[in-house]
């Protein structure tokens, strides 16, 4: 297997709410959502919305589409500066995100914060000034 995500898909309570939210983030996609399933094009990654209890019944029937508490998993975007992590979350408060914890300097010597999306996905939004990025924007990992 090639060691590659091609699609990160989040159950959604709302289609409708979740494109308005990650369109406002500035997300670009050529799906709506009465296409049942809407992706996103980002640097590297495509990010899927589909709703929650469509995509729990295609894992399988017996499968709970009930999401409770923290899941341990946790989505990132990384800036280019640190004055983008304070831009980034106060866009997605402006688009109807919740701040999770407000930025601040980190003991690995970075800046980040943490916002959820409307239906609780977790965000962090992460500077680290050692850092370096591809021309699509995905983080180089050495």
């Amino acid at each position: 297997m090639e060691p590659r995500i091609s699609i990160i898909t989040l159950g959604v309570t709302s289609l409708e709410q979740s494109y308005d939210f990650y369109t406002r983030l500035g997300f670009p996609t050529s799906n709506k959502p009465k296409d049942g399933i809407i992706f996103f094009k980002t640097g590297g990654v495509c990010l899927g919305l589909y709703a929650l209890e469509e995509l729990a019944a295609d894992i399988s029937p017996e499968f709970s589409a009930k999401r409770e508490g923290f899941s341990g998993m946790t989505l990132a975007h990384n800036t280019r500066t640190k004055e983008e992590v304070d831009a980034v979350l106060k866009l997605a408060e402006d688009a109807g995100g919740r701040i999770e914890k407000t930025a601040h300097d980190t003991f690995w010597g970075g800046y980040s914060g943490y916002f959820s999306d409307p239906d609780g996905y977790l965000w962090e939004v992460a500077y680290g000034d050692c850092w370096d990025f591809n021309e699509d924007g995905s983080l180089i990992i050495e």
